[in-house]
């Protein structure tokens, strides 16, 4: 792993280079990160090797007193030649309230390939979204609620429609944290879909555990699932 880092700082600006690559047995990647922040201000962009990708970030603090714009622009692998696609990913918003937006922009065809915009409001006790995507078709709206001061116990409540096929669906759940080392959840669905999970850290590792049920068909067996991730 080869890393170099050159900084300037040229008071009110501040200009970043980094330059990173690595070789593992005959495959090589690299990237370029390029900073530059003024005021209020700060651009960021980043050139991959490895897809020849560039993702570009600008970030605009206190435009409205407490708020903070975000702005990622992902300009297509360059190297391919196949419909690329340029996403712009947009956000606004305060501790309390923020609004987003997600757009494809298909560089071939001039057409929007997706659009997705959302909502979030938090307070310390719970928090609620409503999210658009799926260039409008479907529309899904969340609740989070703590149920303890110590948010070891938590409600959701999901409920989404898909105009195209008229279809809603709607799920309840909750998750307890039993400790610091595990966390078990469950979730019904108005299908009839009864989930549940459980997650056990132990040291340098976590094992999900899950299953689900479906209680409109008591003939069929239920399903489950392992899974093991190390860390290393």
């Amino acid at each position: 792993c080869l890393e170099n880092y050159i900084l300037l700082c040229l008071p009110p600006k501040l200009i970043g280079l980094t330059s990173t690559a690595v070789k593992k047995g005959g495959l090589s990647t690299g990237e370029v990160a390029v900073s530059y922040s003024y005021k209020n201000t700060m651009v960021e962009s980043k050139l991959t090797q490895s897809r020849t990708t560039i993702f570009t970030t600008i970030t605009v603090a206190d435009i409205v007193p407490s708020t903070k714009v975000i702005t990622l622009i992902k300009l297509p692998d360059l190297s391919s030649h196949m419909n690329p696609i340029v996403d712009l990913i947009a956000t606004l918003g305060t501790p309390a309230i923020a609004f987003g937006v997600e757009n494809g922009y298909d560089t071939t065809s001039g057409n929007f390939a997706k659009y997705t915009a959302g909502v979030n409001v938090s307070k310390p006790e719970s928090c609620a979204s409503i999210v658009s995507g799926d260039k409008g078709d479907t529309i899904k709206a969340w609740y989070l609620h703590h149920l303890d001061q110590l948010k070891k116990s938590v409600a959701v409540a999901e409920i989404s429609r898909r105009f195209s096929t008229n279809e809603n669906t709607f799920t309840v759940g909750g998750l307890y944290v039993v400790d610091d080392l595990t966390v078990v959840g469950a979730k019904l669905s108005n299908h009839g879909k009864l989930g549940a999970v459980r997650h056990q850290v132990i040291p340098k590792s976590m094992v999900p555990v899950s299953s689900e049920f479906d209680t409109l068909a008591l003939d069929k067996c239920p399903r489950f699932g392992l899974t093991l991730a190390l860390k290393p």
